[in-house]
């Protein structure tokens, strides 16, 4: 028996102390370098959530804008480094996995989790998001439902990276025309 009160058996290894150690580190900088474009990212949305209300409202209620859903709305960000909008315009990628093998964004969103997703690409500085989309995560589940069922032609692929982690990367222009998968915009 260990120090630690468990047998060997029990105690992870340090290949997998490691692993972890280490994507907890690349997450912690992946989700800093992410998080600095929260601001921006919260203002293009916060356009996306309010409409002007009817003219009866504002002469009876003091309504002046309305929320467009009376529910929580969850948005998953996510912000490429500069480069890849130039190479690939129309594609938004998702992880799809990680080497530890914990559940990854593609999976969340499979299962029904988030709302929208806020797909952007950093600016040449890296101090801004000069290209995004806001994503219906609703209408981007409805369209792989039609391609597994339909086989409605979705183009997408996988790619794995270095570290061990891998995403899936889908041509937004592919998805059905209804209902729609881009809200909105930068372009």
């Amino acid at each position: 028996m260990h120090a630690s009160g468990l047998t060997r058996w029990q105690r992870p290894s340090c290949a997998k102390l490691a692993l972890a150690e280490y994507e907890m580190i690349t997450y912690q900088t992946n989700r800093t370098w992410s998080d600095q474009f929260l601001p921006e990212v919260k203002r293009q949305i916060g356009a996306h959530l309010l409409k002007v209300a009817p003219d009866e409202l504002d002469q009876k209620q003091a309504t002046d804008l309305m929320m467009l859903d009376a529910r929580d709305t969850r948005v998953a960000v996510r912000i490429r480094r500069p480069g890849y909008h130039s190479r690939y315009p129309n594609q938004f990628t998702i992880r799809s996995k990680v080497a530890s093998g914990a559940q990854t964004e593609l999976s969340k969103v499979v299962n029904g989790h988030g709302d929208w997703m806020f797909y952007g690409h950093a600016s040449e500085d890296g101090r801004s998001v000069e290209h995004w989309q806001l994503l219906d995560l609703r209408a981007f589940r409805a369209g792989l439902i039609r391609h597994v069922q339909n086989g409605y032609p979705i183009v997408h692929g996988d790619q794995e990276n270095h570290d061990g982690s891998a995403f899936k990367w889908f041509d937004a222009s592919s998805f059905p025309n209804e209902p729609p998968l881009v809200v909105a915009s930068s372009s």
